[in-house]
């Protein structure tokens, strides 16, 4: 096992519930779990890679007040592809996120856009496994599912090394961290931030 594998079953061991029962019989969880979450065209000239935290408060300020924005003038238009990758501060911010890729993949943005809208009612429950599981019960993932998503090392596994690849390549310590021709944005980006970042890479009319 590497050192970024061994890291990151560390990472992961640490933030799931001790002694929490799974499913002993559930489902496969599918292989397009550990796929790249994209929104927008493949063949958008511009590529943002977004590292975030579904339990981070300046994430949910840039998917709630911000990105419908960048998506209508930008992403919608064929110029720019959002990269979402995991980068959880937390457990909570790991349970989220492994149930958000429980779902298939053109659910996936639809249910990150409630986890933010909603992120003080699941992630400060006193258990948020349960509002988690209820939410994914609204895009059709059953509890079963999502139980056997849980107990998947592998998956888990993934959503951690996404974190350490941000740390070890990209330089990323905090949430949200936008990558954009190769340079690190920390913070939120406003729309005009973003815009006046982006728009200098477009192809020239």
């Amino acid at each position: 096992m590497s050192l970024a594998q061994t890291l990151a079953a560390a990472m992961a061991a640490t933030f799931l519930f001790a002694g929490t029962a799974l499913a002993q019989q559930a489902p496969a969880v599918p292989a397009s779990a550990t796929a790249p979450r994209v929104l927008g065209s493949p063949d958008a000239p511009v590529e943002v890679v977004e590292y975030a935290s579904l339990t981070c408060h300046h994430c949910a300020t840039f998917h709630n007040d911000v990105l419908p924005q960048v998506k209508k003038e930008f992403i919608d238009t064929g110029k720019v592809r959002l990269v979402y990758r995991d980068f959880p501060l937390d457990r909570v911010g790991l349970e989220a996120a492994t149930m958000a890729r429980c779902l298939p993949p053109e659910r996936y943005f639809p249910v990150l856009s409630l986890l933010f809208a909603k992120q003080d009612d699941w992630s400060h429950a006193k258990d948020p496994i349960e509002p988690l599981a209820r939410i994914g019960a609204l895009a059709g993932l059953s509890r079963q599912a999502y139980d056997a998503c849980r107990a998947d090392k592998a998956l888990q596994d993934s959503i951690v090394q996404s974190r350490y690849e941000g740390e070890q390549k990209h330089g990323v310590d905090s949430t949200p961290s936008f990558v954009i021709d190769g340079n690190t944005l920390k913070g939120v980006l406003r729309f005009e931030e973003f815009k006046k970042t982006v728009e200098p890479l477009l192809p020239k009319p």
